[in-house]
């Protein structure tokens, strides 16, 4: 079995790591990043009234890549160009600002197009260059 090795725990008087830390900045300023209005100026643009059976339902929104129509809780709003990583201090000021980008840099997408997407991203970033 392999040996545990412990993580320096720098940050919030000794009880989160570097990583720890940083994963809490990027979830705080995601999370803010909901109420942003060109996410909801973005959506707003992508839906059409539900015309179907269930009457609970106003709304469905079109994903950019697939064309099709789904609900509200099967679509993302989704950067075009990725807000990027947030490991160190260095990262904030770009991150802030592709994060809170204008919504030309943003896209509807279902949940499985924009899955992916993402998907794809990892995968590029992991292969070598050249």
């Amino acid at each position: 079995m392999a040996k545990r090795v412990l993580v320096p725990k720098t940050r919030c008087n000794g009880t989160m790591s570097e990583a720890a830390f940083w994963s809490f900045i990027r979830s705080a300023l995601r999370q803010k990043s909901r109420w942003w209005k060109p996410i909801s100026v973005c959506k707003m643009n992508a839906r059409r009234d539900y015309k179907g059976i269930n009457k609970r339902q106003k709304y469905e929104y079109q994903c950019k890549k697939c064309k099709k129509w789904h609900t509200e809780k099967n679509i993302n709003v989704d950067h075009i160009i990725g807000a990027g990583a947030l490991n160190c201090a260095q990262d904030l000021p770009g991150f802030v600002e592709r994060l809170f980008c204008e919504q030309d840099n943003l896209q509807v997408l279902c949940v499985s197009c924009h899955d992916k997407k993402t998907l794809k991203e990892k995968q590029s970033k992991k292969k070598p260059n050249g």
